[in-house]
């Protein structure tokens, strides 16, 4: 379609697919079958261990038929994207925030900024349950909610200038609902933000190879942001090449680092650390976005994506079976060391991200929003992306269960069980697990070790270790040998730290919308996020609040995950309700009501699972499950004079976990009352418009598009032949040309 009789079309006529041809029946037919066949072995095996290779095929047939059916549905029915419309970073481009950026990047930008520690941990520990119940939620999840979720969050705030998830909340819902959402939105990002910093220093402390291979990337990152404004514009592809290139580079030259005079100069322990983070959180929030933050999370997606990739070459070359079965016992009886709980709610709330992720709802109303060039590229961007971040954890998860059970089991329970030595776990496996056949020795657990370099593997939990052995084993098997297991063993460390890395920068600037939003309620000026003073003070805000958190974690003498993990999946999920129900809303009151469905089946198992989860949080009697059992359990044995109870070793250990379950059970009752109130709103506001039959347009009104670019991650012919005609058209107009954006 043209704007103007002299100009280039700005989009295609439609978004039709390709005609059906036998050929192509044949392999939609093809890749259905197999997709069946991968799934049948997964499901119905019992008592024998499954070739990880069906793992690979059931992921990427589903995701193949998802997004060729599902996502096209949604875009050209239910949201009615629409490419001769300008998006806000081609009407409110100014180079800081809103910046029209080439679709490959802002695909890279997303996903390293949505795909942080939850697709690599959450899947790790809930496979203490079997592998089973985690594969079925995290394909069928992202297909019906995640990919759902970060795909309509994203159009809709793109459709209202990139307005934050607080903001579109308030605004849809109303006033009460509204505010209940932005003190929920805001509180719960501040908390994730923490969770996810804190995993990165955990994984960084006392590790030189890991501090400098990450801290390269951000030299990197700006010579790539430079060299794409000023140096060689457009170039996606040139650049490209460097940057792996010299990521690459980084990562060998870890090594070497690691074993120089120069080691101790990139040797810091976990404070140290903690203020580095702050430090670059508050650089990438007010630095312009096509300087640091969108190269280094493009840079970051080639790492990423590379080593995912990698492990499924892995996978499909070494076939190897999984150690683990479909059900443990702990799926039905919930006393697994890993986590504590039922199968249902928790391994729906373990597993967030890579099958629904409320974290993600922030991104796609945050930054992303504001760097996409067409409408239709929300295809690509928000539900290709959630189904590449849930290959991610597919793959964390067979990298779990291909291990050793009872090394599985050693490693992710607590040193209060294990006593923190191999002795200890062999005892605790073979005698007090509870899992008939799961058995391991003292001298293997040291062999374990050994064979990664590292001093021991008992109680390393959280997941991230156990990943790392995991993907370790598979990638000697087929790249090394057992001589190159130690070297895979740390790359995967700082592969992890870095795959997370980039959720901290991403959201320390959503950070910063929402409170500039929130703050804008107030005084006007702060709606403005090219205002430099109002950035600058936001951004101060957000990296406080939660540097802070994070500061408190890791001077925690319990390790401060045990604070805060175990509120990241319950906030995480009751914040995709959030969203959730905001999507709903707008479809209702636009007159969509017919398709409501889209987002309101997910917000239905969402609500009732995340409430389920915080019930038996709060007024659970078990203290291994709710808080203030917990709670009450350890002041008890401080008043009966006792100095030690469970993983607590002394009487301030034990003070400690007090004002812990203290701060979670607070939390948590203050979360799930606030997610009631905006659900109950946003019930009442969708009645109301039912009733009436009005339809209110809250969208930014129709402004006429001036540019052209391919919708999806490679140019159809078509594509390239109007990308040809504005190429020999010449320089495109004024203000409408972004650094990132050009193409080749």
């Amino acid at each position: 379609m043209r704007t103007q009789e002299q100009e280039p079309p700005v989009s295609l006529p439609t978004d039709q697919p390709p005609p059906w041809t036998p050929r192509r029946i044949a392999v939609w037919a093809g890749i259905a079958l197999l997709g069946a066949v991968a799934w049948s072995m997964l499901a119905l095996g019992r008592g024998e261990k499954v070739n990880a290779v069906w793992f690979v095929f059931a992921a990427l047939c589903s995701y193949a038929i998802a997004y060729r059916f599902y996502a096209r549905f949604i875009v050209n029915r239910v949201l009615r994207a629409d490419d001769t419309r300008a998006t806000p970073a081609e009407r409110l481009e100014n180079g800081i925030d809103f910046h029209r950026t080439d679709r490959r990047v802002t695909y890279g930008h997303h996903f390293a900024a949505i795909a942080g520690a939850g697709p690599l941990v959450g899947p790790v520990l809930a496979a203490q349950m079997g592998y089973l119940p985690g594969t079925i939620w995290i394909i069928v999840g992202v297909i019906f909610a995640g990919a759902v979720q970060d795909l309509m969050v994203l159009f809709f705030s793109m459709r209202r200038n990139g307005r934050s998830l607080g903001q579109m909340a308030r605004e849809e819902i109303g006033p009460v609902g509204g505010i209940a959402a932005l003190v929920a939105v805001l509180a719960i990002m501040i908390i994730l933000l923490a969770v996810l910093a804190l995993v990165v220093v955990n994984a960084l402390a006392e590790s030189p190879w890991g501090v400098f291979s990450i801290a390269m990337t951000i030299p990197i990152a700006l010579f790539m942001g430079v060299y794409l404004r000023y140096l060689r514009p457009g170039r996606i592809t040139e650049i490209s090449l460097i940057g792996c290139a010299l990521l690459l580079l980084s990562i060998v030259a870890g090594g070497w680092v690691a074993n120089s005079s120069l080691a101790g100069v990139f040797t810091l322990d976990k404070v140290t650390l903690v203020w580095c983070l702050i430090i670059y959180g508050f650089a990438a929030s007010v630095l312009p976005v096509w300087m640091l933050l969108a190269p280094r999370d493009y840079l970051s997606t080639f790492m990423k994506v590379g080593t995912i990739a990698l492990l499924a070459i892995g996978i499909l070359v070494a076939a190897p079976a999984t150690t683990m079965p479909a059900f443990t016992d702990f799926a039905f009886n919930g006393k697994g060391p890993a986590f504590s709980g039922s199968l249902f709610p928790f391994v729906f709330i373990i597993i967030a991200c890579g099958a629904l992720s409320g974290f993600h709802a922030l991104i796609s109303s945050g930054t992303t929003p504001k760097l996409i060039e067409k409408e239709r590229q929300v295809r690509l961007i928000g539900y290709g992306g959630m189904l590449t971040e849930s290959f991610v954890a597919i793959m964390a998860l067979v990298a779990a269960c291909s291990i050793d059970q009872g090394l599985y089991f050693a490693m992710n329970s607590a040193s209060g069980l294990t006593g923190g030595t191999a002795a200890g776990a062999a005892d605790f496996i073979n005698n007090r697990l509870g899992l008939a056949g799961v058995s391991i020795g003292a001298d293997q657990l040291n062999a374990a070790a050994a064979a990664v370099e590292e001093k021991t593997l008992v109680s390393r939990t959280g997941g991230a270790p156990t990943l790392a052995i995991g993907l370790s084993t598979i990638l000697s098997g087929v790249f090394g040998g057992a001589a190159a297991k130690a070297f895979w063993y740390h790359f995967a460390i700082m592969f992890e730290a870095l795959f997370i890395l980039t959720t901290v920068d991403a959201g320390t600037r959503v950070g910063r919308f929402m409170l500039q939003d929130t703050i804008g309620n107030v005084v006007s000026r702060f709606k403005d996020t090219s205002w430099k003073v109002g950035s600058i003070l936001a951004s101060a805000v957000i990296v406080a609040a939660w540097g802070s958190i994070l500061l408190m974690g890791v001077t925690d003498p319990l390790g401060g995950i045990n604070t805060l993990f175990p509120l990241f999946g319950i906030a995480n999920q009751l914040l995709a309700a959030v969203a959730l129900a905001v999507c709903v809303t707008i479809l209702c009151k636009s007159g969509r009501v017919r398709y409501a469905w889209v987002p309101g089946i997910p917000l239905v198992w969402d609500g009732v699972v995340t409430l389920t989860a915080s019930w038996q949080k709060i007024f659970s009697e078990n203290p291994a499950i709710g808080y203030w059992a917990q709670h009450q359990a350890y002041k008890d044995a401080i008043a009966n004079g006792k100095t030690k109870l469970g993983p607590a070793a002394n009487l301030d250990q034990m003070e400690q976990v007090v004002r812990n379950t203290f701060i979670q059970g607070t939390l948590s009752i203050i979360f799930a009352v606030l997610i009631i109130i905006i659900l109950l709103d946003a019930a009442r506001v969708c009645l109301s418009h039912l009733r009436s039959g009005r339809a209110i347009d809250s969208e930014h009104p129709h402004e006429q598009s001036r540019v052209f670019a391919p919708a999806g991650l490679f140019a159809t012919a078509e594509e390239k032949r109007i990308e040809k005609m504005w190429a020999e058209r010449g320089p495109e107009p004024a203000g409408t040309a972004g650094v990132a954006a050009g193409r080749e």
